[in-house]
This record gives C-alpha cells, structure tokens and sequence, in this order.
C-alpha cells in the first residue's frame, strides 16, 4: 500500500503562470517627514499581469510607445500632422 503526501510542491513557472494569467497589483505611499512637516511622498502602484490580461483591464501604453511599436505615433509625426491640418 502506498503513502501519499498532502504536500504538493509548486515551481515556479507555475507561479508565474498564475500570476500573469489572474493579474496582481502592488500598492504603497511612503512619506518622509520631519518634525509632522511632509517633505517628500511617492505613491508606488505596480501592476503584473500578462499582456492579454492587461489590454483586457484597459492597459496597453506599449501600443502608443514608439520605442515598442512601429505603429506608433511620434511627437515629431503628430506635430506635423497639426501643421498640415487647416485652419477654419
């Protein structure tokens, strides 16, 4: 008769398959302060996600990068589409 362990063991591409397939979020404020007197505060959000999860919350900054995407749209091409735009 053979003995099974309640222990399942987890990798790490399991892990990270899950992670990117749910989505995780990581929030914090720190706030450096001196004598009750607020100096600085940094508002820290990290968002983890794969990319078909992400465009499905709504996120997709990548496709407007022109450093990422070919199709995207450069300041200099967008000011020379305002110069060609007339007037009314």
């Amino acid at each position: 008769m053979a003995v099974q362990s309640g222990i399942q063991t987890t990798n790490l591409a399991d892990i990270l398959e899950r992670v990117l397939d749910k989505g995780i979020v990581i929030a914090g404020d720190i706030t450096i302060a001196l004598a009750q007197v607020e100096l600085v505060s940094i508002k820290i959000r990290l968002v983890i996600a794969s990319v078909d999860k992400a465009m499905e919350m709504g996120i997709n900054w990548w496709q407007q990068d022109p450093f990422l995407s070919a199709n995207a749209i450069t300041p200099k091409q967008l000011s020379e589409k305002e110069e060609v735009v007339p007037a009314e």
